[in-house]
């Protein structure tokens, strides 16, 4: 009890001593003190040259400059024939199943089809797995609908990096020997 009082004594001395330790002043003083006061800067500041007159210059333009629209053009139809060269395309595509197990992914690219018959399913083989594929997309965005449905029907499905033709009879193509394997 004697230990409660002398800490509430002490509590009670520090509070009143440091009343008197705080002083708030404000700085300053009115705006009319400082009416009078100027400061020349002028030696501080940053010198730059003056700008050129555009008129002068010799980046003006000429009859001889031929427009940049025709180069863009031109390289833009070089982009265009080297992207006619190439025969796969680099895009996105949901796998469904990924195993070890023939008959497994037959069923599950069956049960694709019937759940989503919309949407092209491809059963590829790498081995020693096989791998089930639902649709080809160029960006990922566009496969996050598709994903998305499929999720609720293959949990463990996930959009995936993939390369394949870009021509769509070659596509047919190579379908059809998939198929013929198949049989």
């Amino acid at each position: 009890m004697a230990g409660k009082t002398s800490l509430s004594i002490l509590v009670c001395a520090v509070l009143l001593s440091s009343c008197g330790i705080i002083n708030i002043r404000t700085s300053g003083g009115s705006a009319e003190m400082y009416a009078n006061y100027s400061e020349d800067l002028e030696s501080s500041r940053i010198q730059f040259d003056p700008l050129p007159d555009p008129e002068d210059s010799e980046l003006a333009f000429s009859e001889e400059a031929a427009p940049i629209d025709q180069e863009l053009g031109r390289r833009i139809n070089e982009i265009i024939a080297e992207n006619d060269k190439e025969m796969f395309l680099t895009g996105y595509t949901i796998l469904i199943y990924s195993g070890v197990d023939r008959e497994a992914a037959f069923e599950i690219r069956n049960e694709a089809y019937t759940e989503i018959p919309d949407i092209q399913t491809y059963m590829e083989y790498e081995q020693p797995r096989y791998l089930v594929k639902v649709g080809r997309y160029i960006n990922k965005i566009e496969a996050l609908a598709t994903y998305e449905k499929m999720k609720g029907v293959f949990p463990g499905s996930r959009i995936i990096s993939d390369r394949y033709l870009k021509d769509r009879e070659l596509q047919k193509k190579e379908e059809e020997k998939i198929e013929n394997a198949e049989r």
